[in-house]
């Protein structure tokens, strides 16, 4: 199968799966980039995604910055069209039946189901970015005092970043 091919059947799946945002699809999108396909180390995600998240944008830019390091040109057209076509026309369908069926009982346990099924997608991206990242026990420690404290406190995202930042820098 070519490198093209694969991109657009592996996005087109994802794209389909991506249920509450697309950072619920980073641990399937790394395994099949770094394990599967053997295309890029972790370190290499890690570094797209954190670009990704530093450009202004959507959240999903890891996607054709993929496609570009896998294939250049060509794969980062192939990838987001194949990510973000089919879940646009999906999504389009599925709010005209939930809009539809706005006053239906079943309707609230559905969304109800989908939030701990979110919330757990997106620990697992976020557990995964972190493993792929943290090389050293402190680094490990700022991590989870910055998340602590972003489960915690109101702090600007900002704030927390910038104090994680200077303190790898001071302590490393």
């Amino acid at each position: 199968m070519s490198t093209l091919v694969a991109l657009a059947v592996i996005f087109t799946q994802l794209s389909l799966l991506a249920f509450g945002g697309g950072n619920t699809i980073l641990p399937e999108m790394q395994r099949q980039v770094v394990e599967v396909h053997r295309w890029m180390s972790a370190q290499d995600f890690s570094a797209l995604f954190a670009l990704a998240q530093a450009a202004p944008g959507p959240n999903m830019m890891v996607v054709p910055l993929v496609g570009w390091h896998v294939a250049g040109w060509p794969g980062l057209l192939v990838s987001s069209i194949a990510k973000f076509g089919p879940s646009s026309i999906l999504t389009g369908v599925v709010l005209g039946l939930w809009r539809r069926f706005k006053d239906r009982p079943w309707r609230k346990v559905v969304q109800a189901g989908l939030v701990p099924m979110t919330v757990g997608l997106v620990v697992a991206s976020a557990w995964l970015i972190t493993e792929a990242t943290t090389t050293e026990w402190l680094l490990g420690a700022i991590t989870a005092a910055v998340a602590g404290l972003s489960a915690a406190t109101k702090l600007h995202p900002l704030w927390l970043l910038s104090g994680g930042a200077i303190a790898a820098l001071v302590l490393l």
